[in-house]
């Protein structure tokens, strides 16, 4: 994917290497450590507290932390510690906020078309947990919207679960992604995310709240499938290959194929998300058309 001679979007929050929850935009200055910090914090430190190492410890990190260094950059939500490369994870950021932009142009000029304005979403990049407007967020939820502050939550360690766990490696997969998460955006802006959760609550089964999400999440992966036709189109960024990421991505993570990989065998009822072939159709039909109308998935 061609991306490095674009403009990058000034809608993100940078939060990666440092566990301040309260919504801080990136490279700032270095205040206090938040609350939810200390909680996290203290079933390390207190047993560190009982012994004069201890306090050494303790010490030498505050002394590290107030000198711009944080300490927590290396811990993740799971209390283990994971090596981050500084310059391989700063192109990273480079790269979705490149993508992030390359939305907002597309989306901007779509609804234009219709006579509405896009309203551009912000995207929160961190490393491990952070809070927003929907409750926590870690490593392990994976990327989402909140629509409660219309923000998307990327943690950038999962790109590297797609690769290693779910071999769906690439650039273009890693768009998809991004992609796929402000598609919930636009459907917040329709509507469609309000309508859905009230559907919701006239519902006394489960399964019937699980299709309907699947008829949300096929839509959203539409929706990204229409930001790549238009993308490149604009701005002529596709290489070979790219769309077989996508393709690869979108089928990866379809509910058969996590269930089955998980326990051995599949529960329709509980799908999410759309199987495999689902996501892999939709996200077709919306590149192929290029054509917001063509994405009614029956919600």
């Amino acid at each position: 994917m061609r991306w490095e001679d674009r403009d990058q979007s000034s809608n993100v929050e940078d939060r990666r290497g440092s566990f301040d929850s309260g919504g801080s935009t990136g490279g700032g200055g270095r205040g206090m450590p938040s609350m939810s910090t200390m909680m996290f914090l203290w079933p390390i430190v207190r047993p560190l507290l009982k012994t004069k190492f201890g306090w050494a410890i303790i010490v030498l990190g505050a002394f590290a932390y107030f000198s711009g260094f944080n300490p927590l950059s290396t811990v993740t939500n799971n209390h283990t510690t994971t090596t981050v490369n500084k310059k391989a994870d700063d192109k990273e950021a480079r790269f979705i906020s490149t993508v992030l932009r390359d939305t907002e142009i597309v989306w901007s000029d779509i609804f234009k078309q219709h006579g509405v304005r896009y309203i551009e979403p912000k995207m929160v990049l961190y490393r491990g947990a952070t809070t927003s407007g929907c409750g926590h967020a870690s490593s392990q939820m994976g990327p989402f919207y909140c629509p409660a502050d219309q923000k998307v939550y990327l943690d950038l360690g999962f790109f590297d679960e797609l690769a290693k766990k779910y071999h769906a490696s690439g650039d273009f997969a890693e768009a998809y992604v991004l992609a796929h998460e402000i598609g919930h955006h636009i459907q917040n802006m329709q509507g469609t995310l309000n309508k859905v959760q009230k559907l919701k609550q006239q519902i006394s089964n489960q399964k019937g709240e699980n299709q309907l999400q699947v008829k949300v999440e096929l839509q959203a992966d539409c929706y990204a499938g229409i930001w790549a036709n238009h993308a490149d189109k604009k701005f002529k960024m596709l290489e070979a290959g790219d769309i077989e990421e996508a393709l690869n991505a979108a089928s990866s993570i379809g509910d058969d194929t996590l269930q089955k990989q998980a326990q051995g065998y599949i529960v329709p009822d509980a799908f999410t998300h759309g199987t495999s072939a689902e996501r892999v159709k939709w996200f077709k039909k919306g590149f192929t058309t290029g054509d917001i109308r063509s994405c009614n998935t029956g919600i």
